[in-house]
């Protein structure tokens, strides 16, 4: 019981951390990075042992098919360069890195240890600097960059850390079969994340009830994952194929009230996930500094100090020099303009690294039992200090250095969406020409749409806030009178949700207006 109190508790702290993150422009795992702190410091604190096989299941299979789903496969080709040198050369980087600065730091430790320990600090969250990054409009590409190396360094690190792993437990290491396993685990992961994608939609094509629906799509995400590792294969590849697939065979065939209830349960989901990695982890800190006497502190502090300074330090230095070679290319190709990579931008990237749950489940992955990990409890602090120390230097700032860059702003998918939106209107507009134009009805519809097509209809973010504006107006009166007219018993409770549902329909048009206006007035 102490512990389910705990964990309401902490639920209701990240709940707030959450709000206030927003207030104040910063990440929310920044909050509960420093949550997770205080509760390794809670006197009589429950002590929690993970399953080992569950954490990454747990917190890292839903947490990335939210990331994947939402991935742009056009914009991850055209940035496949820049998203490769993140997620595997940086990766790679920082796994040695990281591996050698343990060494060093721990002489005894072996190889197989320091580089789990790489392994799991390697791969950074980008959704801590994205949910930061997307308020204040940087350069779409950089955002495109950012949350592809977030899909797939996830792999690369992963994939290192399960060797290593494997490597410290039986004290086998074989390079032809690393590669083997490499090229049968990356490839048949994509298969059967394709194949898998496709049995899920056939299964749930008829499936209307929307809890059910959304209840599938949590089995379905945890099921891919279990089986591609129970088949030896890699269970992240697996999922971001699966998402993927699902994203783009979904798209026309989700009617909108699935589509409202399901983003907004995997966000809570997530929200929910990232809380409790937070909780367990400062749960089992605290059996880890219980366990820390003496001068064995010195080492603690000294191989988590290392473990945050190179991970800071071969990002920054592993993206500057991208950026400079990248540029010098682009100048050689004749680029001008906006195609030229900038410093400014390179630096923003480099400073994007923070860590999160994915480094948080691999800590607790590590084998706990009769024979635990060696090392375990110096490298889940040294883990849990780069998260912690990341997260809160990196994430606080991140505001201040973007404002400070002034990078020029991207219209990207202003213009994008300008052009879907007339497309989609014209579309409207020749389906309802198959219906006739002299009902009432058809000319009210046609001017909704024929608005939509007019160029120079609300041109500026004045006239977009003002249309929205207008419109939150409107659906705030239809509340007041539907809820008077329940008030006064003149409806009953069903009819009153039938017309919430399409007045809530109404507000989130109006949402989107409000979000979609452009940055600056023409």
């Amino acid at each position: 019981m102490p512990l389910f109190e705990l964990v309401i508790a902490l639920l209701l702290a990240g709940a707030l951390f959450a709000f206030w993150a927003d207030k104040i422009g910063a990440p929310y795992p920044a909050l509960l990075a420093l949550a997770g702190a205080a509760v390794a410091l809670v006197p009589g604190a429950p002590e929690v042992q993970l399953d080992p096989e569950l954490a990454l299941t747990l917190f890292v299979a839903p947490t990335l098919l939210d990331a994947a789903y939402d991935a742009s496969p056009r914009d991850l080709r055209r940035h496949l360069g820049s998203v490769l040198s993140l997620a595997v050369g940086l990766v790679v980087a920082t796994v040695a890195s990281v591996a050698v600065a343990f060494k060093l730091t721990i002489p005894h430790a072996g190889w197989a240890a320091a580089v789990a320990l790489g392994a799991i600090v390697a791969p950074p969250d980008a959704s801590a600097a994205t949910a930061v990054l997307r308020k204040l409009r940087p350069p779409h590409q950089l955002l495109v960059i950012l949350e592809g190396e977030s899909l797939f360094n996830d792999a690369s690190a992963l994939l290192i850390y399960t060797i290593a792993v494997g490597a410290a437990v039986t004290g086998a290491f074989s390079g032809w079969s690393v590669v083997l396993t490499l090229l049968l685990t990356c490839g048949g992961g994509i298969v059967a994340g394709w194949a898998a994608a496709r049995l899920h939609i056939w299964a749930t094509s008829r499936v209307e009830d929307i809890p059910v629906n959304v209840l599938l799509q949590f089995i379905a995400t945890f099921a891919v994952w279990m089986i591609a590792e129970h088949a030896g294969l890699s269970a992240i590849i697996t999922v971001v194929t699966f998402a993927m697939t699902l994203a783009r065979r979904l798209a026309g065939r989700m009617r909108a009230r699935h589509r409202i209830a399901t983003y907004a349960v995997w966000e809570v989901a997530v929200l929910v996930l990232n809380v409790l990695a937070f909780v367990l982890i400062g749960l089992q800190l605290r059996s880890v500094v219980a366990r820390v006497h003496g001068g064995e502190w010195v080492t603690y502090l000294v191989a988590g100090a290392a473990a945050c300074a190179v991970v800071i330090g071969v990002r920054v230095g592993w993206i500057l020099l991208h950026a400079a070679i990248a540029r010098r290319l682009a100048v050689r190709r004749g680029a001008q303009g906006a195609d030229i990579p900038s410093y400014g931008s390179g630096l923003l990237a480099s400073w994007c690294g923070m860590r999160g749950i994915v480094t948080l489940a691999a800590a607790l992955a590590l084998p706990s039992g009769e024979v635990p990990f060696p090392h375990r409890d110096v490298i889940v602090f040294s883990a849990f200090s780069v998260v912690l120390v990341t997260l809160v230097i990196q994430g606080l700032t991140l505001r201040p250095l973007m404002a400070r860059l002034r990078l020029d702003h991207d219209d990207t998918v202003e213009r994008e969406v300008s052009i879907a939106r007339q497309a989609t209107a014209r579309a409207a507009l020749k389906a309802l020409d198959q219906h006739g134009t002299d009902s009432f009805a058809s000319q009210t519809l046609r001017q909704e749409y024929e608005a939509r097509l007019n160029p120079h209809g609300t041109p500026s973010k004045a006239g977009h806030d003002r249309l929205a504006a207008l419109q939150r107006d409107a659906v705030a009166a239809q509340r007041a009178a539907l809820t008077e007219l329940r008030s006064c018993h003149i409806v009953g409770d069903t009819a009153f949700h039938v017309i919430e549902e399409e007045i809530d329909l109404l507000e989130l048009a109006a949402d989107a207006r409000h979000h979609e206006a452009p940055a600056h007035d023409e």
